[in-house]
């Protein structure tokens, strides 16, 4: 006897579908169901809202890890992107030139090889393609292994992150000012160029499928899927910045005439706020509607009339960088002249701050399902790409440094360290001089075995040794610190008076 409350149509077709190969109505399966890249794209998703699904309430803002580019490779610049499996992929610049593809525990998957500069982020599609422009005047697609699927010639350099629409078509920009859409094989579907002005603009999505950029000749555009323009509107200056979109279709952009403009989809002014400076990166929309903005400041702005809610001074500029935001609110930001990471709260307060780089933090933080933070930092000629959230116990122990607290610099003076690890795992050690100079993973070493390294310092200064253990699982430690003072110098000792005044004045 059959149930009530089942239609007879319903078991007829579920009956045949093994044996005939009849496919049941998608209003019976439902839709399927997209994969989930916990950051698939810069600034999260199609209209660039930085607004992640994923909690960070449970991150203690500890690093657990850094990878370094490769052979002293090249500055990370390139906001980083996270696949579903927890991959992360960031591309370098410098001589290195490569898009890396990272575990989760930061150790290296693969890497692949591009011909030029890689300063924007890349993009990964539901088949696990992962899509990158470069400086090599090319768009490459990556297959999920590491190996070339096909390049496409852009004629330009490629600053631009692409962006991936709901039929697997790929859009970029070009610094020749051509706006490009391939097809998932490589080959061009239509090309928009409104001027030869520079397109640094990351492209936004809207959901009527409208396609959003600024150029630097000070205009943002609007063009349709099938690349004819639907409208533009005039700022009063180049735009730097990307378009970020939010739920009622309007447009944000910020413009180096100092304002950040907010567009209704028509193209008209909704309105524009004095944001002080311009700004080269994006504005981030949280659930509420509202906007964090960054350049020398924080921002936060009301989306119905464009009025300040608060300001927060986070140490220097944002750079190109935009803030991403948690599912839990908190809001995190680089400060590109402090090179600092900073969490800062809902109503702007700044909740921790790190130090990530020694020239520039010009990275866009991101966030992975599990609540990570990923960022990119660049150190003179290398690079690093840094994962905060909270460190594990079975991470060896904080190691002992020990050495002269005070010197001559341009002389060599000799440290050790020592660490234990819980496990009695292998340590590796990473060193930071203080000086722009590290020792990446030394090693290994036995757990609780003393080690010697030597350093000098070629300028006069004060300086605080820097310190961690990593064991062979890439469980990284806490750190250590030691401060030096490296006042005199070695020359000076062919005048022993003034030896003698250099360390008397050394001492205050």
């Amino acid at each position: 006897m059959m149930k009530k409350g089942i239609p007879l149509v319903v078991v007829i077709l579920v009956l045949l579908t093994p044996s005939y190969g009849l496919a049941l109505p998608d209003s019976l399966i439902g839709e399927p169901e997209l994969v989930d890249h916990p950051w698939p794209m810069k600034c999260h998703d199609l209209r660039h809202t930085s607004q992640s699904p994923y909690s960070t309430v449970d991150n203690m803002g500890e690093e657990i890890w850094r990878f370094k580019t490769i052979d002293d490779g090249g500055p990370v610049e390139s906001s980083p992107i996270v696949g579903s499996d927890g991959t992360i992929y960031f591309g370098s610049l410098g001589s290195d030139r490569k898009l890396y593809a990272v575990n989760p525990n930061g150790t290296l998957k693969w890497y692949y090889q591009a011909g030029g500069l890689i300063w924007a982020a890349p993009a990964i599609a539901d088949d696990g393609t992962v899509y990158v422009g470069s400086w090599d005047n090319h768009l490459h697609a990556v297959n999920p292994d590491g190996t070339l699927k096909w390049k496409f010639d852009a004629i330009d350099n490629i600053d631009t992150s692409p962006v991936i629409d709901e039929n697997g078509t790929i859009y970029f920009g070009t610094t020749g000012g051509r706006l490009f859409a391939l097809n998932p094989d490589g080959s061009e579907k239509w090309m928009f160029r409104p001027s030869t002005a520079s397109i640094y603009s990351d492209i936004a999505i809207g959901d009527d499928g409208t396609i959003f950029f600024g150029s630097f000749d000070s205009y943002l555009y609007a063009v349709r899927s099938n690349g004819t323009m639907k409208w533009r509107y005039k700022t009063g200056n180049e735009i730097h910045g990307h378009p970020s979109i939010a739920d009622d279709g309007t447009i944000y952009i910020p413009s180096w005439d100092d304002y950040l403009h907010a567009v209704h989809p028509n193209g008209t002014m909704k309105w524009k706020t004095d944001i002080v400076y311009g700004s080269s990166g994006s504005a981030a929309i949280t659930n509420d509607g509202t906007i964090y903005i960054g350049n020398n400041r924080l921002r936060a702005i009301y989306p119905e009339n464009g009025t300040i809610k608060w300001v927060c001074d986070i140490g220097g500029s944002t750079g190109h960088t935009t803030p991403a935001i948690s599912a839990d609110g908190t809001i995190y930001a680089c400060n590109d002249e402090g090179m600092d990471l900073l969490a800062i709260s809902t109503d702007g307060e700044i909740l921790w701050r790190k130090t990530i780089a020694e020239q520039r933090a010009d990275s866009s933080p991101v966030i992975g399902s599990d609540g990570t933070i990923y960022v990119g930092s660049s150190w003179d000629d290398y690079g690093f790409l840094h994962a905060f959230h909270t460190l594990n116990p079975n991470a060896p122990d904080p190691p002992t440094i020990d050495g002269p607290t005070k010197g001559k610099y341009a002389e060599e003076y000799d440290y050790t360290f020592t660490a234990v690890d819980p496990n009695n795992d292998n340590i590796y050690y990473y060193i930071n001089w203080g000086d722009g100079a590290c020792e990446y993973k030394i090693g290994p070493y036995a757990s609780g075995e003393t080690v010697t390294v030597s350093h000098k310092w070629e300028f006069e200064g004060d300086y605080t040794i820097q310190a961690r253990a990593i064991d062979t699982n890439n469980l990284w430690g806490d750190w250590s610190e030691l401060d030096i003072r490296m006042p005199v110098s070695q020359n000076l000792n062919q005048f022993p008076l003034l030896q003698l005044l250099s360390e008397i004045l050394g001492r205050f």
